[in-house]
């Protein structure tokens, strides 16, 4: 983890992207990568790795295309935050509480639950991902966390999102990459990021 710190915060200074605390309501000072072959989120707080929390990406791949169920690669940001102060297990229909909750891994459900993170896209690559409604939120079937599960969204177990709620703001950025973490020499992330 040492290597993937200091490779992490070098990148994130020398792009500028380490921010310096709110700016205009935007969370300058969080940042998220998830990596699809590693179905792990990162977060990055100054420009530091805090925490790590395991993921499911889409089952159908990745891409942005309309009703194709992809999730969504490239940059995009916190749009909208969506759960304040439900309980945990909470049942949305529609970005709203229903009332229902849900126990993790309750047999055969799969609603959206717990927390709604509503993402942007600031490519052409991920132009479509908030009028897909592309999220990152709870899913009860936590049994289903660290493989490609989702229908394009990125889920997490109740517990982690809304750790992850708490912490973040609005604004905040979301990278998602197709590589993994773990290897920095070849990850295009950071190439990605080198770049931009």
């Amino acid at each position: 983890m040492r290597w993937l710190t200091l490779a992490l915060s070098s990148i994130l200074v020398a792009t500028g992207l380490t921010g310096c605390g709110w700016q205009g309501g935007k969370d300058e000072r969080n940042k998220m990568v998830i990596s699809v072959r590693d179905q792990r989120m990162l977060l990055v707080h100054d420009g530091k790795p805090v925490k790590s929390y395991k993921i499911s990406t889409s089952k159908f791949g990745v891409g942005d295309r309309p009703r194709s169920n992809c999730t969504p690669l490239g940059k995009l940001e916190v749009q909208r935050k969506i759960g304040d102060g439900v309980r945990s297990g909470t049942v949305f229909k529609a970005r709203r509480p229903t009332g229902e909750v849900l126990k993790p891994n309750a047999p055969g459900r799969d609603p959206i639950v717990s927390r709604i993170l509503w993402l942007k896209g600031t490519q052409s690559q991920n132009r479509n991902a908030f009028r897909r409604f592309i999220y990152i939120h709870g899913t009860p079937e936590e049994w289903r966390l660290g493989t490609p599960a989702s229908y394009g969204c990125i889920r997490m177990s109740s517990r982690d999102v809304i750790d992850l709620y708490n912490r973040v703001g609005y604004g905040a950025d979301v990278f998602i990459i197709r590589g993994s973490l773990r290897k920095s020499s070849d990850n295009p992330f950071m190439a990605w990021l080198a770049g931009n």
